[in-house]
């Protein structure tokens, strides 16, 4: 109704009274279009009514004289009244036009966003021409082929590479011109990061016994350094079960020397493992059984329990940056070396003391305390430049919100598995998606980030620092992260681990996305229940962790296996494309081709969907299970130990928390299957309040420096839930002063963070739901 009004008060007064400039639209750089509109005079009859106002009205006194010259004739009055009649009537029908349309609007299904046939009309709301999703398949399946692969993999492999290094840059430069060539906006981020190489002059060591002294070649960056003696302890794969076994046996492994396997876990929860049982040292080496490479073989790693410059915990390595003297809590303080099958073997037959605990596998004996071992470690800490580099495709609708594909760049050696491939699949989506917006009038409603990162192999360096140095901006309008590492190592399997809120998308990308056999994804690898064959826990050692645990991002990783033992030579010098092409008989062109379908699927979606594709309810079936845990455990607790924990203490406060995020995601979940898509700002909001759901588990109340992967369900630390529930177990042990005071500030900080995901999901502050 005030909209016909003013319509027609201008037809009847002429020139509006006053002008304004508004957003009409985005461009692609991001800023604003400025566009001069007329305004209908609300302002005015405001002023008139009681003054307030007069002094924004230009014509006021054009205003107070109107009456006077229009006259109070019957004959004025009844030509006023009948055009009060037809303002009226013209209202009226407006206004129920524009109410029966919204009627009519399009719904959408959190399951299945739908998508439009033909062209949209561009609205004034900014929204972009949308193209069908199934147009979208069919253009990007034409793009992005085997073909056009297979010379990419062969342009950027190299045989040097490591982070830092002359190779390293050579390569980024490459990628950067390749961003160049298909027309894309590009940049690179540089930092100092400090990383532990082996020794530039001099050896690692180690002597057992009497016998020879050992120069193992591979090393583990961010080991302690300096020279320890003890007794050799023979630990299986180093995992907390396995010590946990040997303490049965009543093995005291104060100050010894542990003898692990590589495999099962990554080497830096090996080593911490150790450093938690007082040992004095590990060393790690290389199984047949477990691997296929031959018995001399060097391996190389990392063992900080954490991502990124361990010296910079927290915050960016920037050449500016003023640092101050901290470490991680995640930096080792015992010794940790790799050596190789051949010189574990000439330690293992020798060893004494008890037999193998029952279902171990390894030698007869476990070692006593004559088996004395001398090592030392000499790594130096070195400061490198890395480079990582970026290209982008902007969006159409909201430029600012951005799905990010990422790849590590670096290796030990040639690396071909490691990121070889990774980096040629990301550099072919760019093409392939590029041309799609250039040439074939794709316009994505977000854009797409691509990042060739620096210094994966010590630890995911060059993302974590990307990720410290932008956190405020990457956090709230990154929508989700892809990850390409090691997408290819073999054939016979395919793994995803992905955030819960990305398991939907992930079930319908495998139903999409076909090999080059004909079958969806999901019929090949997949038959029966998808969840329980395809998906795994998302490591520390991924480069998508940091991305999920320490920022809050939405993240995927994926890739195809092979049968065990599996690839073998990731972290060595033999990860060439021969090997790969031996564990894949042939076919690396043809599955990195799959893998890049992959995805490019998820991306495309995320950046082409009115709604993000995000599972709200994936998260509160989550919660309520590891909620329910906790009760049960408590209750247990206070009926057999009550002078424990008092009776006071309930879980009821953590149950209210999880009650309340479950309202508020099935509430959202219902405003996203009524919404309105042409509504490009509700849609916005309803986006905006999704993207807040995995940052909002992030713990406000640890430090980045003491827990980096704050978040409560899917990170590390004693701020998670499965920690809280660890903590029960603990106390209901005989020990003799447990921690209650402790337990119960946790206690509440977690049911804090919950409450705080559920208030965070509502959205407006008058429609959260309180009731802890």
């Amino acid at each position: 109704m005030d909209q016909a009004r003013s319509t027609i008060s201008k037809i009847f007064n002429g020139e509006p009274h006053s002008y304004t400039r508004f957003n009409l639209t985005q461009n692609m750089e991001g800023d604003s279009s400025q566009v001069e509109m007329k305004l209908s005079s609300d302002m005015d009859e405001e002023a008139g009514g009681n003054g307030v106002g007069e002094h924004l009205n230009h014509n006021s006194n054009n205003k107070r004289a109107a009456p006077q010259a229009l006259g109070r004739t019957p004959k004025n009055l009844c030509f006023m009244a009948a055009a009060t009649l037809l303002i009226f009537i013209i209202g009226y029908l407006i206004g129920y036009l524009v109410h029966r349309n919204k009627d009519v609007a399009p719904a959408c299904s959190a399951a299945a966003a739908p998508s439009d046939s033909g062209v949209v009309v561009v609205k004034e709301t900014g929204a972009a021409p949308l193209m069908d999703w199934d147009d979208v398949k069919k253009l990007f399946a034409e793009k992005f082929s085997a073909a056009t692969l297979a010379p990419v993999l062969r342009a950027l492999a190299s045989e040097s590479h490591r982070a830092g290094s002359p190779g390293d840059e050579a390569l980024g430069n490459k990628v950067l011109g390749k961003f160049k060539e298909y027309g894309m906006d590009f940049w690179t981020d540089e930092h100092f990061v400090k990383v532990q190489d082996a020794p530039a002059s001099g050896y690692n060591r180690f002597t057992f016994k009497s016998d020879a002294e050992q120069r193992p070649v591979g090393f583990l960056s961010y080991s302690a350094t300096g020279t320890v003696k003890g007794a050799v302890l023979y630990g299986q794969y180093g995992q907390e079960s396995d010590f946990s076994s040997l303490r049965d046996k009543n093995i005291d492994m104060n100050g010894r020397v542990l003898l692990v396997r590589a495999g099962r876990i990554s080497l830096a929860e090996k080593v911490a493992n150790a450093a938690r049982v007082n040992a004095s040292a590990v060393l790690i080496y290389p199984d047949l059984e477990d691997f296929s490479f031959d018995e001399n073989t060097a391996i190389f790693g990392h063992v900080h329990m954490g991502s990124g410059d361990p010296y910079t915990p927290g915050f960016p390595s920037f050449n500016h940056t003023q640092f101050p003297p901290v470490q991680s809590s995640g930096l080792p303080k015992i010794l940790a070396q790799t050596i190789t099958k051949r010189m574990a073997l000439d330690i293992l037959r020798k060893l004494g003391g008890p037999i193998l605990p029952d279902g171990w596998r390894g030698y007869h004996r476990l070692g006593d305390e004559n088996d004395t071992i001398t090592v030392e470690v000499r790594n130096v800490l070195a400061e490198k430049k890395i480079t990582n580099v970026f290209g982008v495709i902007k969006g159409f609708v909201d430029a600012d919100r951005y799905v990010v594909i990422g790849a590590q760049r670096d290796a030990w050696g040639p690396g071909f598995a490691a990121s070889t491939v990774g980096t040629s699949v990301l550099v072919e989506l760019a093409r392939a998606i590029s041309d799609m917006v250039k040439n074939e009038g794709f316009k994505p409603r977000r854009s797409i980030v691509f990042a060739s990162f620096s210094a994966g192999e010590y630890g995911s360096v060059g993302a974590t620092e990307w990720l410290e140095g932008y956190l405020s901006s990457l956090s709230m309008k990154a929508c989700a992260y892809i990850n390409l590492d090691g997408v290819v190592t073999g054939q016979s399997g395919f793994k995803v681990a992905a955030s819960p809120l990305l398991h939907s998308l992930v079930g319908s990308t495998l139903n999409e996305v076909k090999s080059n056999q004909g079958k969806s994804l999901l019929a090949q690898f997949a038959s029966g229940n998808w969840e329980a064959n395809v998906l795994e826990k998302l490591t520390e050692d991924s480069a998508a962790y940091p991305f999920l645990a320490f920022s809050g991002i939405p993240s995927v990783s994926f890739r195809f296996i092979s049968d065990s033992p599996g690839y073998s030579y990731l972290n060595t010098m033999l990860d060439t494309l021969d090997k790969l092409n031996a564990a894949t008989a042939g076919r690396v062109p043809q599955l990195a081709e799959t893998a890049g379908r992959f995805a490019g699927h998820m991306a495309l979606r995320l950046v082409h969907d009115h709604l993000l594709r995000l599972d709200l309810l994936k998260y509160d079936r989550i919660i309520r299970s590891q909620v329910a845990q906790i009760n049960r455990k408590l209750s247990i607790l206070q009926r057999n130990q009550p002078q424990v924990l008092p009776s006071t203490l309930t879980a009821q406060w953590l149950i209210s928390a999880s009650g309340s995020f479950s309202r508020a995601a099935r509430s959202l979940t219902a405003d996203v299957q009524n919404s309105d898509l042409e509504d490009v700002e509700m849609c916005r909001l309803i986006n905006d309040r999704m993207m807040t759901v995995e940052r909002s588990f992030l713990s406000p109340y640890v430090s980045p420096r003491d827990s980096p992967f704050r978040h409560i369900l899917l990170g590390s630390g004693p701020h998670t839930l499965k920690a809280l529930s660890a903590h029960l177990d603990s106390l209901r042990t005989d020990l003799p002063d447990p921690d209650v005071d402790l337990f119960r500030n946790r206690f509440a900080l977690a049911t804090w963070t919950v409450q705080g995901c559920a208030n965070s999901l509502a959205g407006d502050i008058w429609s959260l739901d309180n009731e802890i």
